[in-house]
């Protein structure tokens, strides 16, 4: 019996099989949208907005601060300002007898904010480092005055130095006639007690940042110390705060821009006045006060922003440098 093949040709096996066709796949014509017409609007208007503001508020005023403290202006009119050139800095530098001791004193600032709450507060941040008990209270507690208003603060400060019913002439018994220690009034104390309510406000700043550095220690460090028979004091001094670096290079800044902004203590305190002259109280005094001497605040605040910058942009340079190492 003779079996019979059946061949099939190519054609054949190229029909489809019967039933629904397979979906075609679509291809892409162009890129996909992945923000709409109001998501575009939306962020531009949350980017755009701040940008303006910054511009407008910061480096306008800045700009035209330098510019105007090369004239003289009353600040009425457009038109009574005139050109002075070098005029308001000679008289500055040489005229004014306020100035000098008003530099004199946001030095002394400085140097008693890096040399009294700064290592009070690295003190505390080692302290609370330890995971001791209510370390969260006593971090809030040191920390509060921080947050509240510089001028509150100052408000409380004079309830404490108040000559008749303050807490410190109570405690001492200098609240009785004759007896009295007048620590606003007195030109000799008031810069020293102003210094001593900024100091209690900046100890609670220094100890978060350094209580941030130290949480970025390596604890392998300290293990490793301790292996070698270094005690606590040892491996703070040889281990921990040479490691501190990043977080010193922070606080030198903060608080050389801290010595010079200072304003809102003095201001509560007796408005810079009888021995607490200050650069930014001679700024206010000479652009809002009676006189309305803007061209001339505005080369005092020129002086300022260039000590400022002494200490900013080498900071800045250092930043920059490690960021490209790295």
């Amino acid at each position: 019996m003779i079996s019979e093949t059946t061949t099939t040709s190519p054609e054949a096996d190229a029909v489809p099989p019967p039933g629904p066709a397979p979906e075609k796949k679509r291809v892409p014509q162009g890129a996909t949208r992945l923000l709409t017409r109001r998501d575009r609007i939306t962020l531009a208007f949350m980017a755009g907005v701040p940008t303006i503001l910054h511009v407008a508020l910061v480096w306008v005023t800045a700009l035209a601060s330098i510019l105007l403290a090369f004239t003289s202006w009353d600040g009425i009119g457009f038109s009574s300002i005139k050109w002075v050139g070098l005029a308001n800095f000679k008289e500055l530098f040489n005229d004014n007898p306020q100035f000098w001791p008003a530099l004199e004193h946001n030095v002394i600032w400085f140097v008693v904010l890096i040399l009294l709450p700064t290592p009070f507060g690295l003190f505390l941040a080692v302290q609370l480092d330890k995971k001791i008990r209510f370390s969260r209270v006593y971090q809030t507690a040191f920390f509060l005055p921080v947050v509240m208003s510089l001028a509150v603060t100052g408000f409380v400060w004079q309830l404490i130095y108040n000559p008749d019913t303050g807490l410190i002439n109570s405690l001492i018994g200098a609240n009785k006639p004759g007896h009295y220690i007048d620590w606003i009034g007195d030109p000799k104390l008031n810069l020293w007690a102003v210094l001593i309510a900024a100091s209690w406000r900046h100890a609670g700043y220094m100890m978060i940042l350094y209580l941030a550095g130290l949480k970025g220690v390596d604890p392998s460090l300290r293990e490793a110390s301790a292996l070698d028979g270094a005690n606590e004091w040892q491996t703070f001094k040889n281990v921990i705060f040479p490691t501190l670096r990043p977080t010193n290079t922070v606080v030198l800044v903060v608080t050389i821009i801290e010595s010079l902004r200072a304003f809102d203590l003095v201001y509560v305190f007796n408005k810079g006045a009888q021995g607490t002259e200050l650069l930014s109280i001679l700024i206010t005094n000479n652009i809002i006060g009676e006189s309305s001497r803007i061209g001339y605040g505005s080369a005092i605040a020129v002086v300022l922003l260039v000590i400022s910058l002494v200490v900013i942009i080498p900071y800045l340079i250092s930043t920059f440098r490690k960021e490209r190492r790295a």
